[in-house]
């Protein structure tokens, strides 16, 4: 398997996995101030959404170089 053939693939999997999923979320945690020995923190939940276009385009593009990336001339 050359080097092509498994870009396309990473690449279905991805395109499959952001569709399926839509995105994910993860917790920041800011520093807000630090007074002497007290410190204030606050923890933010951001959201990140994949766009469906972008997880139809990688699949697309994965399904092309497992198609045409292995021919040669």
């Amino acid at each position: 398997m050359n080097a092509t053939r498994l870009i396309g693939i990473v690449l279905i999997v991805a395109g499959i996995a952001g569709l399926g999923l839509g995105g994910f979320s993860f917790t920041r945690e800011t520093h807000q101030a630090k007074l002497g020995p007290l410190e204030l923190s606050v923890k933010e939940k951001e959201t990140v959404n994949f766009p469906v276009w972008a997880g139809v385009a990688a699949i697309v593009a994965g399904a092309a170089l497992l198609v045409f990336g292995g021919r040669k001339g």
